[in-house]
This record gives C-alpha cells, sequence and structure tokens, in this order.
C-alpha cells in the first residue's frame, strides 16, 4: 500500500509493453528510387499516430505516400518522405533523429530533453497566448504593447481563419533567456486584453478574447490549432473550390470514411490528423497519396468509444473541423521574408510599416537564431485583395537601401513566375 491507504502503482506498469515490445523504425533509402522510407512497428497506443506525424513534419519532411495499420494492439505505418526540394534524407543527423524520437528511447521524456537542439516545432520560453477577432493592424498593436514593456521576441506563430486570430509568442528580455518579472507580465496581459476587446463586435459577440501565459513546453503548430477550434472558427462554411471532404460509412468494418482531396501542401497531414486527434478520432486506417498537385487522403475512424459518425450533424461537424484546419495554413498573396539583427521592438517596427502601406497580415512566423531574427509575413490588402507591385516599391522607398528582403508571391495565386525584392532597411532597423 502506498502512505494514506491508497493502492500502490508502479510508475514503470505504464511503459511495461514499450520495454516488452519496444518500437522497431528503419529509415530506408534503398527501397525506393524517388524517397526514403520511414518504417514505425509499435505497440498501439493513444495519440501515436499524431506523434509520428509530427515529428516528421517538425523536420520539414513531406510526406508523398503513407499507409497506416493499427486494427488490433499493433500500430504499424510506412511514410514515403523526401525533403523540402523533394530529394531523398541523406543527412545522418536527421536521420538518427527520427530513429530516437520514434524508437524505444524517444518514448521517455527524460531522453528527448537531451535532444535539445533538435526540438523543433517545441519552445519553453515564457509564452503568451492571444485569441479574438482579427482586423487590419492587430499585429502591429500586439508588438508595439510588447514593445513597450522592454520585452523581446524570441518566438512567434499567428494564424488568422474566418476574422479570428491566434498567436503564440515566446518572450525574452535583454538579461535573461526567460521572462518572469510578474509586475511586467501583469501589465501587459491588461494592456493585450484591452487590445482584443476592441476587436469584438458587441455583446452578442461569439469570439472571446484571451490573452494567457503558459511556462511549459507547448507545440506551436498544435497548440495554435486548438486555440481556433476552441473558438469555432469551423462555423462559417469554407468557400474552396480545391478542397472536397467526404464521410462515408464502411459497414462490413462499422467504421466512418473520411476522404479528403485537395491541393498538395507541406503538413497536409499533420493538420488533418491533429484535428482529428482532438476531435476525440482514432484512425485505424489510411492511405495518403499525392499526385502533384493534389493530394487524396483517406482515414478509417472511430470515436474514441468504438462508435463510428452517426448522424448527419456530427458528420457535418467533421467536415467543417477538417476544412478550418486545412484553410487555417494556406496564406495567399505575398510573402515578405526579413532577417535582421535580433533586438527588442524588431517585431513591432516592422508591423508598423506594413501597417502604414495598408498590409494585412494573414499569417506570420518569427524565430531568432543566434543574433539574427528571421520574420516571414503573409500579406494581402486591407481589403483582403492580393497586394500589387506599386504597395511593395512604396515598401521599398520606405525601408531603405541595405537589407535584405525577399518577397514571393504564393504559387496557389499566380502562375506567374514568383518575384524576388531585395531591399537594404538599415533605416527601418536602425543599423
Amino acid at each position: 500500500m502506498a502512505p494514506g491507504g491508497l493502492p500502490y502503482f508502479d510508475p514503470d506498469y505504464e511503459t511495461l509493453s514499450i520495454r516488452i515490445n519496444p518500437p522497431r523504425v528503419s529509415v530506408d533509402n534503398d527501397g525506393c528510387r524517388e524517397c526514403t522510407l520511414v518504417k514505425v512497428d509499435s505497440v498501439n497506443k493513444p495519440g501515436i499516430l499524431l506523434e509520428v506525424v509530427q515529428i516528421l513534419a517538425d523536420l520539414d519532411l513531406i510526406i508523398t505516400k503513407a499507409y497506416i495499420s493499427s486494427d488490433g494492439g499493433w500500430f504499424m505505418d510506412v511514410f514515403h518522405v523526401t525533403d523540402q526540394q523533394g530529394k531523398k534524407i541523406t543527412d545522418n543527423m536527421t536521420i538518427e533523429y527520427i530513429e530516437k524520437a520514434l524508437g524505444p528511447k524517444g518514448q521517455t521524456a527524460d531522453e528527448s530533453k537531451s535532444w535539445s537542439a533538435k526540438r523543433v516545432g517545441v519552445h519553453s520560453n515564457t509564452a503568451i497566448e492571444l485569441v479574438g477577432r482579427d482586423r487590419p493592424g492587430l499585429l502591429s498593436e500586439i508588438s508595439a504593447v510588447i514593445a513597450n514593456q522592454q520585452f523581446n521576441v524570441a518566438a512567434a506563430e499567428v494564424w488568422t481563419h474566418n476574422r479570428r486570430i491566434a498567436c503564440v509568442v515566446y518572450l525574452n528580455d535583454d538579461t535573461t533567456t526567460h521572462s518572469h518579472d510578474p509586475a511586467r507580465l501583469s501589465a501587459m496581459e491588461e494592456q493585450l486584453k484591452n487590445i482584443l476587446r476592441v476587436c469584438g463586435g458587441g455583446d452578442d459577440d461569439k469570439v472571446a478574447a484571451h490573452a494567457n501565459f503558459s511556462m511549459g513546453l507547448t507545440h506551436v503548430d498544435r497548440r495554435l490549432h486548438q486555440m481556433l477550434f476552441a473558438e469555432m472558427d469551423y462555423e462559417v462554411k469554407a468557400e474552396a473550390e480545391e478542397l472536397k471532404i467526404s464521410v462515408d460509412r464502411c459497414s462490413e468494418k462499422d467504421y466512418s470514411v473520411v476522404t479528403v482531396r485537395c491541393r498538395d501542401r507541406p503538413k497536409l497531414m499533420f493538420d488533418i490528423v491533429c484535428t482529428l486527434t482532438d476531435m476525440q478520432y482514432v484512425v485505424f486506417h489510411a492511405t495518403i497519396s499525392s499526385d502533384t498537385p493534389y493530394a487524396t487522403q483517406e482515414y478509417y475512424i472511430r470515436h474514441m468509444d468504438g462508435s463510428p459518425v452517426n448522424t448527419q450533424g456530427e458528420e457535418e461537424r467533421v467536415i467543417r473541423c477538417l476544412e478550418a484546419a486545412i484553410l487555417r495554413r494556406v496564406s495567399e498573396g505575398l510573402s515578405l521574408e526579413l532577417c535582421a539583427k535580433d533586438r527588442v521592438g524588431l517585431l513591432s517596427e516592422v508591423t508598423r510599416v506594413l501597417r502604414e502601406n495598408g498590409l494585412s497580415v494573414s499569417r506570420a512566423g518569427v524565430t531568432t537564431v543566434g543574433e539574427q531574427a528571421v520574420n516571414i509575413f503573409y500579406v494581402r490588402d486591407a481589403s483582403g485583395n492580393p497586394v500589387d507591385m506599386k504597395t511593395i516599391e512604396r515598401l521599398r522607398k520606405e525601408i531603405g537601401h541595405t537589407m535584405m528582403l525577399n518577397v514571393k508571391r504564393s504559387p496557389s495565386t499566380s502562375n506567374a513566375t514568383q518575384p524576388q525584392v531585395y531591399f537594404d532597411a538599415s533605416k527601418l532597423l536602425g543599423f
């Protein structure tokens, strides 16, 4: 008996089946001419498919085909993957990381912590999560509040969809890698909440404004999906001609079959599996294929209680939630990539210039490598239309003549050659 008269629970019992039957992982570059085969055989457990897909997605690998089977107590997957250039995975560090992360050593938290250099997609700085109704210039206002409190943005991800915005921002300051000053954090939180409340549409507005701090490890993309899902951004029916989703019944095995056909893109499988998992569905079988430029993905699912999708209302909800999950990451228009020496206020100044030139940010990512900050913004004009090159020229004149800014047009919105424009931003960045 444990102290207090409670039954004793052996902490090793939970991992007993894993220790008896450890996962088998192989990374095979000989079995296929065009891609690398990642094979995973493991004891089945809740959420295992998402864990595997998440690791591959965080490494920016492209899944061109996949075959999943997890009937009974065993989980067997085969993934056909390439790098971003469509080539096989030959980097030894990446191969070793895949084998460790998906293999027996990846099942323990202590082992995963030792690979801090490879914790892609996961951050442990002080984080603030923001969600509310979107409007032009909102990201600029959020960045200004953070800068006024003398916090630096070490990393950030911003998604917008159906007039909602979700942000996860990781903070530090000039003296420490973490930011634990309660007074400054509290003042900033209150100011950010006030900004988000201004964006609401009145007392009957269903979109609530939230600003919350988190001190633990967070997987950014999954958290953004959860935040927008909680705000029910899927309620508005999607208008996407190239996106087709159906839910059918497989009576023989009592599965529901979810079929998705849409334009292929990186992390598509992760977005779908993440949403099904968060909706409490279990994937028993799946087939993924890509016939450029389109992908077809088929999932055989049941609810966690063992039941399939039973009602038309539930079927419609599954379709709308998957549509939202896929479209959250679709960014049309121009992408602007700006590299500069990291410092407090950098994001605020860049977003101010974008706002003053009438540009609205639909998605953004901020990363810091050493002393360099890389900011990527997907922008349209304030009305949601594509940005014309005259606006880009105005940007160029205001920013200056000594910093490189890479401008690309999304291939999904134009068949023209993607322009690359290089600017010098010393005037803006204070070099």
